[in-house]
């Protein structure tokens, strides 16, 4: 399985919300967290982020096709980077991709001071991030009565 991270540009703004709707549509029906699940995000978000200067979003790969993506905020100046979001196409979940992504992320921006939040009811997520080296903060947020968010550093 070969795994790279192509960078990402205002042009592929549409290409990029379209994943994330498909990636992120199930666990918005199974939670409903309708004003925080990036199913429901316009593409207007994705374009503002794409702008920012601290913003890296990278198209993940398998073996040349476009499996998902990552953004990483890298806060240079002070060295802090958040992952928000990462995401696989459903077919392609559960294979790894997501580790070696990540992996290939800190290769790119530095292994320290790294931070992510995800759904605490979803343990397969949590198990990754774990597995990676993430250490929960001890912070959580109630987002509604099916769904709590879970904070992790590393």
């Amino acid at each position: 399985m070969n795994i790279k991270l192509i960078r990402a540009t205002i042009e592929d703004s549409k290409e990029l919300w379209q994943m994330q709707l498909e990636s992120f549509q199930s666990l918005l029906d199974k939670y409903q967290d309708y004003d925080t699940n990036p199913a429901s995000e316009p593409i207007d978000k994705i374009i503002y982020r794409l702008k920012q200067e601290e913003t890296y979003y990278y198209f993940i790969c398998m073996n040349d096709v476009k499996v998902g993506a990552i953004r990483i905020i890298d806060f240079k100046s002070d060295g802090n980077k958040r992952i928000s979001p990462i995401f696989i196409l459903p077919q392609y979940q559960n294979k790894g991709i997501a580790q070696i992504a990540m992996q290939l992320c800190e290769q790119l921006h530095g292994s320290e001071n790294w931070e992510l939040d995800t759904i605490l009811q979803e343990e397969g997520n949590c198990y990754l991030y774990e597995k990676m080296g993430y250490h929960r903060t001890g912070k959580t947020e109630a987002i509604n009565d099916k769904l709590t968010l879970v904070f992790y550093e590393k």
